[in-house]
């Protein structure tokens, strides 16, 4: 009788606790929707695990990231056992978000936790570029990013920039080395991206930097 009593006592704790994890489960993915950092944090003091996946397996940074709840990504930044290089099935990291919304401090604050800066296929720096994000662009130039980057189809930050970004993002890379002349695997120049996106003044950026570098016919 003792032995069964014991063995009820164990299953009731264990069904307890796994209630109160499913609870916590969905008030800390709330939180993260409704940016409630100071929630947060309260959970994961309590023991609840910063890197759980919600129902679509997407960890809770990025998620914070991506719909811009910035309080929510301060305190899981914060947090020292989060993964901030998770990746998600795209191979998207929350530092490539983080540069592509323009969430200067979150870049910096993911930098400070070693986040990648450079990775193969599509990196932080293309995600700015696209952005054109200027000053998270030159943060990512000081932490060593690789200027002349190569998406899977061999795009180039500079090539983003010049279609989707803006002419200070386009100016910055140029003037910080990027090479005007590479071409991806369709055969496209950043010139021909910029005209593609109708970017006059980028296409002429480009030009200009490429007649002013490199001697006629050398390009």
């Amino acid at each position: 009788m003792r032995i069964f009593s014991k063995f009820v006592f164990h299953l009731l704790a264990l069904l307890s606790l796994s209630l109160a994890h499913a609870g916590s489960y969905e008030d800390f993915f709330q939180a993260v929707r409704q940016d409630d950092g100071r929630r947060i944090t309260e959970l994961l003091q309590r023991g609840f695990d910063a890197n759980a996946l919600d129902p679509a397996r997407t960890h809770g940074l990025f998620i914070a990231v991506k719909e811009g709840s910035l309080k929510a990504a301060d305190a899981l930044i914060a947090w020292p056992k989060t993964r901030v290089e998770w990746r998600s099935p795209k191979d998207e990291s929350p530092l490539m978000l983080a540069a592509l919304k323009g969430q200067t401090e979150i870049v910096r604050k993911l930098i400070a936790r070693d986040a990648h800066v450079n990775k193969t296929g599509w990196a932080p720096l293309h995600y700015a570029a696209t952005g054109g994000h200027v000053e998270i662009i030159q943060i990512l130039l000081d932490e060593h990013a690789y200027i002349d980057a190569e998406s899977p189809n061999k795009s180039t930050p500079l090539m983003m920039a010049a279609k989707y970004g803006t002419p200070a993002a386009v100016k910055l890379l140029l003037e910080s080395g990027a090479d005007p002349r590479l071409r991806n695997e369709l055969g496209l120049s950043a010139i021909e991206f910029a005209q593609q996106g109708n970017r006059r003044d980028s296409a002429e950026m480009i030009a200009a930097a490429i007649r002013a570098k490199y001697p006629k016919g050398k390009w």
